[in-house]
Parts: C-alpha cells; sequence; structure tokens
C-alpha cells in the first residue's frame, strides 16, 4: 500500500493550495465546524458550514431527508481571487453514522429525490453535485478555460473537505458515463478524498486521434443479422433524405427550434443519422433489433425509428444548449468518438470527421483548443497509481470501446463487463460471482463488511429496490 507521505508530496507538486478569501483556509483546517456541530437539526447543520446555503428541503420516502443546497466555489482553485459562483448539490441523508457516497453526475444536477446502485448496497448517505459550467452552476460572465476536469476535482475536494465536518464516516466516489470519468479524475487530483469509486460505463479515449476501437466495436456487435438491419435502416434514412429531410426541418420550425450552432437542418438531419446506430446500441438490447424497420417500412415508420434512437430536436439549438458543457469538454480534453461510415458512401454530404465533432455542438462564440495531454495524464495514473476503484462496463455498449484498463500499479481494482448490458450497466447486471466480489469490495471499503463490528449493517444485495432507486435510473438515463 502506498504511503501517506507519498500521496502528500505528489499532491504537494500537482495541486495549488485551495483557498476562497478567508474561508477556505479555515475549511480546510477543519475551522468554522463548531456552528454546525452545536446545531442539532441536519438542516440547521449543513446551513451552518460556511459556503452552503439550504435552497429547499423536499418530503421523500421514510427514513430520509432530501435537500437542495448550493456551495460557494472559486471560478478559479489556482486563482480563487478572480470570484466566484453558486454550484448547485443535494443532500439525501439517511444518518450520519453511515456511509456517504459523493455523486459526481458529471452533468445537470436532478432535483427528485434518487440514489444510486451504491447508496443502495450501502444504505447510505448520498451527496450529488452539478458538475460546472452546467446552468445554473455557470459563473457569469463564463470564462470557459476554466471548465477542464482539474478545476472540477477542486470543486469536488472543497465541497467534500466541507461535509466531512459533518459526515465523517467512509466515502464512497461514483458516477456513470460522464460522471464515472468524473470521478476517475477526482480521485486522480484528490486520490485521498474517499475511499473507493465505482465508475460505471466511462470512456476512456488516450489518443483523440485513433478510434479504430469503435469501428471495431460495430463490426461486431450483436448478430451479423442485427448489425445488417441497422445499416441498412440508416442508410434508408439518407436514400430517403428529400422527403425526410424537409419534414425533420419542418417539426422542429413548428416548434421554434433553430440550427445556428450546428448550421442548418441539413447538417442537423446527417448527425442524427450518423447518430442512430450508436444510440441504438447505447439504450437498447439485442432484443430490439426485432424493431429496427425492414425493407420496404413506410416513411413514418422510418422517420419514429430515428426520434425514437437519436431525437428529433436533440441537434437543434434548444436542446444542445443544456449540453455546451459537455461538448466544449469533449473538444478541449476528454476526446471524442469517430467510426467507419463506409456503408453511407455517396450518400453524405459533409465531411464525417468534421460534423460528428465537439465543434459543431458548441457556439462558434466559444473557443476551444484540444489537450492531448489532459487523457493521458489520467490514463497513466489510473495504470501506476491509482487505488481502489471498481469500473463496471456493458458488453454491448459503444462508449465502452476505449476504456479504462489497469497496470500493474493499480491496487485494489477491478475492471468488470456486463454481459449483454448496454450503457446502464450495473453491479446488479455482473455475473453473479463477479456481483457478489464487487459487492464486498464495496463494502468493505466502506467500511460495512463483515469484520466491521458496531457499525450498521448494510442491506447489500438483499437491499430493497425503492422509489428512491427507480428515481435514480430515470435520472441516469437521461442524463447518459
Amino acid at each position: 500500500m502506498r504511503t501517506t507521505l507519498k500521496r502528500l508530496l505528489v499532491a504537494a507538486v500537482l495541486v495549488p493550495l485551495l483557498a476562497l478569501g478567508s474561508a477556505a483556509p479555515a475549511l480546510a483546517r477543519g475551522e468554522g465546524a463548531g456552528p454546525a456541530a452545536a446545531a442539532t437539526d441536519i438542516k440547521d447543520r449543513l446551513a451552518a458550514i460556511p459556503g452552503v446555503t439550504v435552497t429547499e428541503e423536499k418530503p421523500t420516502t421514510t427514513g430520509h431527508r432530501y435537500f437542495l443546497l448550493t456551495y460557494t466555489q472559486p471560478v478559479d482553485h489556482r486563482r480563487p481571487w478572480l470570484g466566484t459562483f453558486q454550484q448547485r448539490f443535494s443532500v439525501l441523508h439517511r444518518g450520519e453514522d453511515r456511509p456517504t457516497v459523493f455523486y459526481t453526475n458529471g452533468y445537470t444536477l436532478g432535483t427528485t429525490p434518487s440514489r444510486t446502485e451504491p447508496t443502495r448496497l450501502l444504505d447510505g448517505n448520498q451527496v450529488s453535485v452539478e458538475y460546472r459550467y452546467f446552468t445554473p452552476s455557470r459563473p457569469q460572465p463564463a470564462d470557459w478555460s476554466k471548465a477542464g476536469i482539474q478545476q472540477a476535482a477542486g470543486d469536488a475536494h472543497r465541497l467534500i473537505t466541507a461535509l466531512k465536518g459533518i459526515y465523517d464516516h467512509e466515502w464512497i466516489s461514483t458516477g456513470a458515463s460522464k460522471g464515472g470519468m468524473s470521478s476517475v479524475y477526482h480521485r486522480r487530483f484528490y486520490p485521498d478524498d474517499v475511499d473507493g469509486t465505482v465508475a460505471y460505463v466511462a470512456p476512456n479515449d488516450v489518443d483523440d486521434r485513433e478510434d479504430s476501437a469503435y469501428s471495431a466495436f460495430f463490426d461486431q456487435v450483436g448478430t451479423p443479422a442485427c448489425r445488417a438491419a441497422l445499416d441498412a435502416a440508416q442508410r434508408e434514412l439518407l436514400v430517403r433524405r428529400a422527403t425526410l429531410e424537409p419534414r425533420y426541418a419542418a417539426d422542429n420550425a413548428a416548434v421554434g427550434n433553430t440550427f445556428g450552432t450546428i448550421g442548418n437542418a441539413d447538417r442537423a438531419y446527417e448527425v442524427g443519422v450518423l447518430d442512430v446506430v450508436w444510440a441504438f446500441w447505447q439504450y437498447s438490447t439485442e432484443a430490439d433489433c426485432a424493431d429496427v424497420p425492414a425493407a420496404g417500412a413506410t416513411d413514418d415508420q422510418l422517420y419514429a425509428w430515428l426520434d425514437t434512437h437519436s431525437g428529433v430536436t436533440s441537434n437543434s439549438d434548444q436542446s444542445l444548449a443544456g449540453y455546451t458543457a459537455y461538448y466544449y469538454q469533449a473538444g478541449t480534453e476528454l476526446g471524442s468518438p469517430n467510426f467507419d461510415v463506409s456503408h453511407l458512401k455517396g450518400l453524405l454530404h459533409y465531411d464525417t470527421k468534421e460534423l460528428y465533432s465537439p465543434r459543431s455542438y458548441v457556439p462558434r462564440s466559444i473557443p476551444m483548443r484540444f489537450d492531448p495531454s489532459a487523457m493521458r495524464d489520467i490514463d497513466r495514473w489510473v495504470r501506476h497509481d491509482a487505488e481502489r476503484i471498481i469500473f463496471v462496463y456493458g458488453q454491448n455498449d459503444p462508449w465502452g470501446a476505449e476504456r479504462f484498463t489497469l497496470g500493474r500499479g493499480s491496487e485494489d481494482s477491478y475492471v468488470y463487463t456486463a454481459p449483454g448490458a448496454n450503457h446502464g450497466a450495473k453491479i446488479a447486471a455482473l455475473t453473479p460471482a463477479e456481483s457478489a466480489a464487487a459487492t464486498a469490495k464495496l463494502l468493505d471499503w466502506a467500511g460495512m463488511g463483515a469484520a466491521e463490528a458496531g457499525r450498521p449493517a448494510a442491506l447489500a444485495q438483499s437491499a430493497p429496490f425503492t422509489d428512491l432507486d427507480r428515481a435514480g435510473l430515470l435520472e441516469e438515463h437521461h442524463r447518459l
């Protein structure tokens, strides 16, 4: 096991001292916990933390309390004097004697009481945070150069540090897709903030110029018959473009949608068609191949299928605005996928690599410059220094084509693949043996293992699936 001294030395070199006026040093020393500790009700204790504002308490299931809050964060953790913004987060309170799950959802905060799979398995508290630069957690004016992964890791570190004055038992971080990526990035810069991480379906695009893994995925996923049917339906959407694209444009115009960011309705339609097979495998299963429009399908059937899997309005300015922060990150640090579309030869109006890229989805007023070193650094850390991380992938999820892999330096970390699963893969979808092993490891990291005497027992795999869990699945499906 690596020594704490080594981590402290690495942190001293890589991570600037966080400060926010006089409040941040006090938080780092644990000062300011007195008023919170003196309060009795959990709502009052949360509100007493410097920088925290409780904006609302919502009703939820028996045994829990649910709060929406904001926390004052510096726009730039390296230069906190440049200003602050209010970052939204929520707390699902179960009890101060329970472990706490830190949910880095990677996108906009959901405001309905819900819990993730680790929270259910641990019967714990859950802190969910909105990723910086997703509205309303966006500084005004927005300096987009401060939207990167290290600044977001600083947000997580400050918030966890502040909340540990109340929740002082073990912490587990988690997230799915971009949220899973964010949980890993946070651990890279602040490895000791939490006791373990469960990262679901987290892509790892180490070399953004090399995307052959995605093409290989689409060449082997599912059955040959299903792949052929999908390619044929995708091609037919372009063959019938003269009929379907005007309908697409008219449907968007009817609800007031515009296409200033992506360029025009024709470009947006082509992107939607390029997306449709990817989206099919991301959200559907092989059983859904039976619903792919067959040769001779009507225009209505083809159009409805496109809308189901790609979304007729999803490339409009109005829809893209909610994801500007994601596409900005993809185009500056995270990378983005590309894949072979030779079966569409002769039907495409635009260069696929140019059209199907993050720059197409971000307003031109926001400058973007890609940093190829960001993901290489993360990948090296996972291979050489990562500890206590569980990666869960779906066998039929295209986002898993480029995934995190462990190296000789990775300790107490594991990669699992759920058979037949898509982008919604969970520990519960693993084989029984792997699900049991992953759950046992999670309980161990959270101090809930069999050897931990005197601690509340975890519900683990017998944990009841409640409305909170159904809401959690709906929230993740909405944002993945």
